[in-house]
């Protein structure tokens, strides 16, 4: 008797077991997949999962193409080689959590990462999917604060892709312009992420996804990706929401198709030859050496008449974008990356000879009597030209739910570092719930922060609104109120907390 009961009991357990555990093995349209689960079996992570073909020999700059189909079952559990790039080393204040791994590197990186909670294909969960920063020359989806195990654990489902960065991701030339059928070259990296959002179109259900409640969401160079997502016409009912952490313009994807294609043959000049096929055949880290020559920023995105049909200012103000719901924001950190502050008196000297007629409104708003005071007007002004002035409008323009942040907590210092303050990037592990995987001695406080700020982001995942679970209120961005929730050890909603100085930066723009 006892024995039938020990060994119904253990029967019992182990259907508790399987039904809770979520699904480790699914099927792509390119074939199997096996993932692995987490700890506590509730997370399965498929990592490494192919979504285009590797963009490699011939297919190097030129629109990804569809996976090559496979058989058996493929294991997913490692992370893919990310993106050519410099080699990935810590620096400043971005320490090894926020740096692609240094090996391996290789263009053959159009991988992503799923990370579902789901037990069956059956679930329909929300979708997020992260777009890694990195000034367009850099980053991967492999770095620990990206992890989406935590959300996972929320109740969505959290896919992390790589994109082609620097010369590979952004390279037009004459012959790719006519080579591609569309009269257009140059935004690869663009097309890497469109490429990835039509995988989760066609293959999230398989892990238990809803393909009608997909939200994407980047950092810096990830964020101007997801401004750039919004404004073209190609991703047109890929997903419902959007989130820009600290990236956003109106007006710097200025680079005319015409421009960036001088700039590929200046680079075809430099290893002697105008011919893209031959630039096909050299090896990876030679292109990458030459194209290190250039400035910085000469990579990124173009308005090239097919991804991006017109510059970023004249898509939103003429309402051709997707209209979406929004959350964008900065950290006051952002500010750091606009250049080295002036005295006053050459703040003055610059306001004059840069807004000539228009220097008393500007010093109205962004005043400089004081070196002090002149710091202060330009991490304001640099804050605000990164990214806040371009969500104030780009909200303005919005018919969908808008709501806007300012990210402006102190991560607790970790010993024997400088203090850097609420810097770029810091605010990604608070929201994507990845502290645990930040090494620093946390306090209650970053717990906190993380808790209410990643709750916020699940809830506007769910539901494109941010609000729910009994956390302040986080109020609409509107003309009337322009309500600003800036976050820090607790979340106040601020409206008008820059009305003076959008009307200005409105003033002088228009």
């Amino acid at each position: 008797m006892r024995t039938g009961i020990s060994i119904g009991l253990v029967l019992l357990l182990f259907v508790v077991q399987v039904s809770a555990q979520a699904l480790l093995e699914t099927s792509t349209l390119a074939g199997k997949v096996k993932g692995i689960g987490n700890a506590d079996r509730t997370v399965t992570s498929f990592k490494g999962i192919p979504f285009a073909a590797p963009p490699v020999g011939d297919l190097r700059w030129r629109e990804p193409q569809p996976v090559k189909p496979w058989s058996g079952v493929l294991t997913c559990d490692q992370f893919s080689a990310s993106p050519m790039q410099n080699k990935p080393a810590p620096f400043a204040m971005w320490t090894e959590e926020f740096i692609a791994p240094p090996e391996p590197l290789s263009e053959d990186c159009l991988y992503l990462n799923v990370w579902t909670p789901a037990k069956s294909t059956k679930e329909k969960l929300p979708v997020l999917m992260w777009i890694y920063g990195g000034g367009f020359v850099s980053g991967s989806s492999a770095c620990a604060v990206y992890d989406g195990e935590a959300l996972a654990k929320q109740g969505i489902i959290f896919v992390s892709i790589n994109y082609r960065v620097g010369v590979f991701g952004f390279f037009s030339h004459p012959d790719l312009t006519h080579e591609s059928g569309k009269n257009a070259s140059g935004n690869y990296a663009l097309m890497d992420q469109l490429a990835a959002l039509k995988w989760i179109k066609e293959n999230i259900a398989a892990f238990g996804g809803d393909p009608d409640k997909v939200t994407i969401a980047g950092q810096s160079a990830g964020s101007f990706s997801v401004q750039a997502l919004v404004a073209s016409p190609l991703s047109k009912g890929l997903f419902r929401g959007a989130i820009a952490h600290s990236g956003a313009s109106m007006g710097r994807f200025s680079k005319k198709l015409s421009d960036a294609e001088k700039t590929g043959l200046e680079l075809s000049q430099k290893v002697k030859s105008t011919n893209v096929e031959d630039l096909r055949k050299l090896p990876a880290d030679s292109v990458w050496k030459f194209a290190s020559t250039l400035p910085y920023g000469t990579f990124a995105p173009v308005i090239d008449g097919y991804v991006l049909p017109d510059d970023m200012g004249s898509i939103f103000k003429n309402k051709k974008h997707n209209d979406v719901a929004l959350i964008a924001g900065w950290v006051t950190g952002d500010a750091a990356l606009t250049g080295q502050p002036k005295s006053a008196s050459e703040y003055k000297a610059w306001v004059k000879e840069t807004y000539k007629d228009k220097e008393s409104q500007f010093l109205k708003a962004f005043p400089a009597g004081t070196d002090q005071e002149a710091l202060q007007s330009q991490n304001k002004l640099g804050n605000l030209n990164f990214a806040g002035y371009a969500d104030h409008v780009w909200a303005l323009h919005n018919t969908s739910n808008s709501y806007l942040y300012q990210f402006r907590y102190v991560p607790t210092d970790k010993p024997g570092f400088p203090n850097y303050g609420a810097f770029h990037t810091s605010e990604v592990p608070f929201a994507l719930h990845t502290l645990a995987k930040w090494n620093r001695p946390w306090k209650y406080s970053d717990y906190a922060v993380e808790k209410f700020m990643s709750t916020y982001w699940i809830n506007f995942v769910k539901t494109g609104n941010p609000n729910d679970g009994g956390l302040p209120d986080w109020k609409k961005y509107e003309a009337s109120t322009q309500n600003i929730l800036e976050l820090n050890a607790k979340p106040v909603l601020k409206p008008g907390l820059f009305k003076a100085e959008f009307e200005v930066l409105n003033f002088l723009n228009n």
